[in-house]
């Protein structure tokens, strides 16, 4: 007997709604400056992660395109933490990249698992 199991698609959904939405939000301060950000137009780079962010987040919220939208939000967060944290110290607790590390492999199961239920596409 599983704990919880008949609610795994549900607990999923949820955790991908979420992931999506934190994204978002992280995208939403530097193209926007909303939620106490700053827009981030003069960095070519902070601006390609910027709509990586936003849009990657919308797309993993609503399920569509999620595996493609997910392996390339985990890729943005990989190479965020190697170029933004890694330098400033070893282990992601050193060097404040706890959020890219965790959003990384997040984004990675996600690619990997698929939209999932209450989605726009079907695995």
């Amino acid at each position: 007997m599983k704990f919880l199991g008949g609610l795994e698609p549900a607990a999923y959904a949820v955790f991908r709604i979420v992931i999506g939405f934190l994204f978002l939000c992280h995208g939403a301060q530097k193209l926007f400056g909303a939620f106490g950000g700053h827009t981030q137009y003069h960095n070519p780079l902070l601006l390609a992660a910027s709509i990586i962010e936003f849009a990657g987040g919308i797309l993993v919220i609503l399920g569509l395109l999620t595996r493609f939208a997910a392996f390339l939000a985990c890729g943005e967060m990989a190479f965020a933490y190697f170029m933004q944290h890694q330098p400033r110290g070893f282990l992601p607790i050193q060097n404040g990249g706890e959020s890219a590390v965790l959003f990384c492999f997040a984004f990675l199961y996600i690619a990997c698992h698929g939209a999932g239920k209450f989605a726009a596409e079907k695995d």
